[in-house]
C-alpha cells in the first residue's frame, strides 16, 4: 500500500468489512483450498494483507496446530481482523494468532520464518509488487509455498450496476466513478506467473477464475456509499446524501436482473521456494 492507500483503508475499514469482504470471501477462501493441496498441515502461516482477517481466522480453524501471523498496512484493518478473531475464535485459537500493522514490501520478520504464506486481493495494491514478492520469498523456509489471489485486468469496461452508478452520478453533476480496478491488477495469468518466477519461486502455476455475485439494489447502494465512492458521499450534506442514495436505489430497482449480476476476472497464483 502507498501512504494514500493506507489512509483510505483506515477510513473505509468498516465499509470494507460490511460491504466488500463478504462479496470476495468465497474466492479468498479458495486460496486455503489450493494451499491444502500443496501442504496438508502448515505449521506457521503468514497472511500478507490480512484485511478483516478472512484467511487468518479460517486458517486457524482449519489447521488447529498452526500458528498464523497477519499483517496489513492499515492499522484499522488490523483492528477489524482482531475484532473478527475475538468474535469467531476460541481462546486457544486466538493464542495462535499474531496481528500487526506492516507493509508487504517490508515484512518485519527474519529470513525463513514461515513454512507457508498466503494473500488475498492485496498484491495489486502494493506500489512495488516485485519487492513484495521477493519479501514473501525471503521469509519463507526452503520448500515453502506462497499462494495468492489477484484481480485480472478487466478490459470490458463498466457494466450493469457500475454503469447505473455512473449514470446516477452524472444526473447529480458528478464525474464518473473510478471503477476500472487498480493499476496493479495482473495483465494476464502468464504475467502473474512470470512475476512470481522472477522473485525466485519455482513450480509456479497461475489459474484464471472469476468472482460472481448478485447484488440487490440496497446492497449495491451500500457498497457504493460506504466503500467504492465513500469519499464522494462523505463530502455531501445529509440531505444530498439521502437524495443520491434514494435515486441510486430507485435506478437499481428498475434495472434488469442481469444488471445486478457482477462477474470480475481473478487469478490464483502458486509458487514454491526451492529447497
Amino acid at each position: 500500500m502507498t501512504e494514500d492507500q493506507t489512509v483510505r483503508y483506515d477510513r473505509i475499514a468498516d465499509g470494507y468489512a460490511r460491504h466488500w469482504a463478504p462479496v470476495i470471501r468465497p474466492a479468498a477462501l479458495r486460496v486455503l483450498d489450493l494451499l491444502a493441496e500443496r501442504v496438508p498441515g502448515p505449521r506457521h502461516l503468514l497472511d500478507i494483507g490480512t484485511g478483516t482477517g478472512t484467511l487468518a481466522t479460517a486458517a486457524l480453524r482449519r489447521w488447529p496446530h498452526a500458528r498464523v501471523a497477519g499483517i496489513d498496512g492499515s492499522s484499522e484493518m488490523v483492528e477489524r481482523a482482531r475484532q473478527e478473531a475475538e468474535a469467531s475464535l476460541d481462546p486457544a485459537a486466538r493464542g495462535r494468532l499474531e496481528l500487526i500493522p506492516a507493509l508487504a514490501g517490508q515484512l518485519p520478520y527474519d529470513d525463513e520464518t514461515f513454512d507457508v504464506a498466503v494473500s488475498s486481493f492485496v498484491i495489486q495494491l502494493v506500489p512495488d509488487q516485485a519487492a513484495a514478492l521477493r519479501e514473501a520469498f525471503r521469509v519463507l523456509q526452503p520448500g515453502g509455498w506462497f499462494v495468492y489471489s489477484n484481480w485480472l485486468r478487466d478490459r470490458t469496461g463498466p457494466g450493469g450496476a457500475d454503469r447505473i452508478l455512473e449514470e446516477v452520478l452524472a444526473e447529480f453533476g458528478f464525474d464518473p466513478p473510478d471503477l476500472g480496478g487498480a493499476t496493479g491488477d495482473a495483465a494476464s495469468p502468464r504475467a502473474a506467473a512470470d512475476g512470481l518466477r522472477r522473485a525466485g519461486f519455482r513450480d509456479v502455476r497461475a489459474t484464471p477464475d472469476a468472482i460472481e455475485h448478485r447484488w440487490t439494489p440496497r446492497s449495491y447502494a451500500g457498497f457504493a456509499e460506504h466503500f467504492a465512492e465513500e469519499s464522494l458521499f462523505d463530502d455531501l450534506v445529509e440531505r444530498e446524501r439521502r437524495d443520491l442514495r434514494r435515486r441510486l436505489v430507485a435506478a437499481l430497482s428498475a434495472a434488469s436482473a442481469a444488471d445486478l449480476e457482477m462477474r470480475l476476472p481473478i487469478v490464483y497464483v502458486e509458487g514454491r521456494r526451492p529447497a
